[in-house]
């Protein structure tokens, strides 16, 4: 999977885009690198690392020889790029080697807290709520993501029929579900449809519902249920996905607490963001959630809609500033030994 900036005759960098593959994990290291392009001609290689066996359960540190042990598909094989952009447990065994293996030539960014000394890398960007702190450590609020404008006004155009006639206020409802540290059961996913439903009734607003691969089915098809009967529209996963649609139409956008994805993608839009609760608690996610709500972007959910004004997050764009600066710099001095 490939992408590019043809704008300019300026030999292009290579990025890869490192990943397990998972949509969330993916998302980052994607989003990051189209912000690099953005900003400067480049070529994006999208990797998806795969580990035979148990092998890739291993501690970083006993996966000595890790290239051995990779799938066939996940095509980790020279020429190597210029900028290597990954995130996940997955990718740390070979995010610590790949600048040997270049012979220096590529620069590391690790995406995340990866749990393990920072000086491996060139530069880890870290959401701000885990508190991870060094040289070459550039925290950002919540995580890279794909949102921009240009993909907003696209993908809104690109459904337009199916959005435009609906009524305003809409809401954009979208639905997270059961990780670590959140759980969304079927009497909890029948409690939020009805703090969901009254407001937009009372309006006479619509919904845009979308739910991820997390969302588990009882709570979806309650869900759907519950709030099938409001005008919108409820994604049944079938066909494009119009979640990038549905951020742009919307004049708010609910989200559940469990993702940093889906609110800070939320929070770029520049729209009042309603932070809905789920089962379970989080010391840093409650950490990121009082980090949007300092800088404005979101509030928790309390069944009624209001608007506010904030500058939308540009924390992807600040990242890629911040990896252009360092990549640039590095040519200006010798590379460390």
């Amino acid at each position: 999977m490939t992408a590019s900036n043809p704008t300019s005759s300026e030999t292009p960098l290579i990025i890869w885009a490192v990943s397990d593959g998972r949509a969330g994990i993916e998302a980052q290291v994607v989003g990051l690198a189209n912000a690099v392009a953005r900003k400067r001609p480049a070529r994006i290689i999208v990797k998806r690392v795969g580990w035979k066996s148990w092998i890739g359960r291993l501690p970083w540190w006993l996966n000595l020889a890790p290239r051995s042990f990779l799938t066939p598909e996940s095509d980790l094989t020279p020429p190597w790029p210029d900028l290597w952009i990954a995130a996940g447990r997955a990718t740390l065994p070979l995010s610590i080697r790949v600048k040997g293996w270049s012979k220096k030539k590529t620069y590391v960014v690790q995406i995340q807290d990866p749990r393990m000394p920072t000086r491996l890398f060139d530069l880890v960007i870290p959401p701000r709520h885990d508190r991870l702190a060094g040289d070459n450590v550039f925290p950002i609020t919540g995580s890279p993501g794909r949102v921009n404008a240009d993909r907003l006004a696209g993908d809104l155009e690109h459904f337009k029929a199916e959005l435009e006639p609906l009524p305003r206020p809409r809401v954009a409802v979208i639905i997270g579900g059961k990780s670590k540290a959140h759980d969304l059961s079927v009497e909890r996913a029948a409690a939020m449809a009805r703090e969901i439903e009254l407001p937009v009734a009372q309006e006479g607003g619509s919904v845009m519902v979308s739910f991820t691969r997390r969302t588990p089915e009882p709570a979806r098809a309650i869900l759907a249920a519950r709030l099938k009967h409001l005008p919108g529209v409820i994604w049944d996963g079938e066909g494009e996905n119009p979640y990038f649609a549905y951020l742009a139409a919307a004049d708010y956008i609910l989200v559940t607490e469990d993702s940093t994805n889906l609110a800070t993608d939320a929070a770029s839009t520049g729209k009042p963001v309603f932070v809905l609760k789920m089962e379970g608690e989080s010391l840093k996610f409650r950490l990121f959630h009082e980090d949007l709500e300092s800088l404005g972007a979101a509030r928790p959910f309390g069944g009624a809609f209001h608007s506010w004004q904030y500058p939308p997050l540009a924390e992807t764009d600040r990242a890629a500033d911040e990896v252009l600066r360092r990549y640039d710099e590095r040519g200006e001095r010798p590379v460390p030994g």
